[in-house]
């Protein structure tokens, strides 16, 4: 059996450089968390003691009611967090990007937020 010259021997392959993912780039550039309303409620929960699907279905129970009341015309104030309330938007005229032809916008309706003084000093 004959062996080789160490010069004939092929160097093993450098990998190529990973790069970071843009994930890992967003976190190294101080983008904050996104924490669902879910979550928030789960965490509450277990400060006080409930269930995770006692948690869940009081969630789902709070976006019923305010979507109904917001329905309704209602302004919610939350005391210490803010207000939520339906604001209607006017008909306008606007120009499609892809052609510049005018056109109208339809009037809607947007749900507005604004925060309480409490909440604005705190962060």
């Amino acid at each position: 059996m004959a062996t080789r010259p160490a010069s004939a021997m092929k160097a093993p392959a450098k990998k190529a450089a990973a790069k970071p993912s843009a994930s890992a780039a967003a976190k190294k550039a101080g983008t904050p968390p996104v924490i669902s309303l879910r979550t928030v409620f789960e965490q509450l929960g277990e400060t006080h003691g409930m269930p995770k699907k006692q948690a869940q279905a009081l969630q789902a129970d709070l976006v019923t009611a305010l979507t109904s009341h917001l329905k309704q015309g209602a302004r919610i104030r939350m005391s210490g967090f803010g207000t939520l309330e339906v604001r209607s938007r006017a008909a306008r005229m606007g120009r499609n990007p892809a052609t510049g032809e005018a056109m109208e916008i339809k009037a809607t309706k947007k749900i507005a937020f604004r925060p309480a003084k409490e909440l604005k000093e705190a962060v």
